[in-house]
């Protein structure tokens, strides 16, 4: 797994080279700011806990006008979910290697099931997309290629114009702004800076862990200082210590500072651009939403 990550990560810096001034493999060396306080994890957060409610895990597939396909999602819903009540929405996008299932792999449904055991979270349905917009959007070839990575640029309008509706129409969702989270790993991260970021009126918490190349850059952003501070409740962020990529989350952390835009990054201490960091991420990011 790190072997893959460390490929996908030269790749994505030399195709997304001309977006990131500064240089650097990853997209520039990190930028001097004051971290957030690191608080680990308990223990077993990622293990099932016997004897607890669990949520369930569902696999759809929708309609998508902006890419002309038929496309699959994978949607945890908590423990009890019922049609009678309304549920916030978290969308949670992977990396570049991944598909509608690599969240899987950090186990979303047991770090939930047991936040919602202790009362940490408030129940929420969490959609995992295939964040890679095209007509063929496995992860297979290569991956890196231009054409694969615009696929992950075109996800911003499949998002918006097609798998929120339809998530909106499939399960009994809120469907304003206040009630919808978007949060991501690598590349996943960078789209859900950009996407979060780039439509206030649709998101009001935006969560980046290890954020890719993909990212714009802070002006692009944020070019509204107080649209923001007005709009978003919640922006947060993680990256591992040992992970080429904190330039993104770094420089987008100094901006905000400089602009007094409340915002928080976390070094996770001795972490790589894995899972790791990734679960962490959502335990925590979790536990702030809604």
């Amino acid at each position: 797994m790190k072997k893959f990550y460390l490929g996908a990560l030269f790749a994505l810096s030399l195709v997304t080279a001309n977006a990131q001034p500064g240089g650097g493999m990853f997209g520039g060396a990190q930028i001097d700011v004051k971290f957030n306080d690191y608080v680990a994890a308990p223990a077993g957060f990622d293990q099932e806990t016997p004897g607890i409610e669990r949520g369930t895990i569902e696999e759809k597939e929708y309609q998508s006008k902006t890419v002309g396909t038929t496309r699959k999602v994978t949607v945890y819903l908590p423990p009890k979910y019922d049609k009678s009540k309304k549920y916030p929405v978290l969308y949670l996008l992977h990396g570049i290697g991944g598909d509608h299932k690599e969240w899987m792999q950090g186990v979303p449904n047991i770090i939930m099931d047991n936040l919602y055991a202790q009362g940490k979270a408030k129940p929420m349905i969490i959609v995992m997309p295939n964040g890679r917009a095209l007509p063929n959007d496995k992860a297979e070839g290569n991956v890196y290629s231009m054409e694969k990575v615009k696929g992950f640029e075109i996800f911003e309008r499949d998002l918006i114009d097609d798998l929120i509706p339809f998530i909106q129409s499939q399960y009994s969702t809120y469907t304003d702004q206040e009630h919808r989270a978007i949060a991501g790993l690598s590349m996943g991260g960078g789209q859900s800076l950009n996407f979060g970021l780039g439509n206030l009126d649709k998101f009001a918490f935006v969560g980046g862990f290890s954020s890719a190349p993909n990212t714009k850059q802070p002006e692009q952003l944020i070019p509204d200082v107080d649209a923001m501070k007005k709009a978003n409740k919640v922006l947060w962020m993680v990256c591992g210590s040992k992970d080429g990529l904190m330039f993104n989350s770094s420089r987008l952390k100094a901006f905000c500072d400089k602009n007094n835009i409340p915002c928080t990054l976390i070094q996770y201490p001795e972490g790589q651009h894995d899972f790791v960091v990734w679960k962490y991420g959502l335990y925590n990011y979790a536990q702030l939403i809604f």
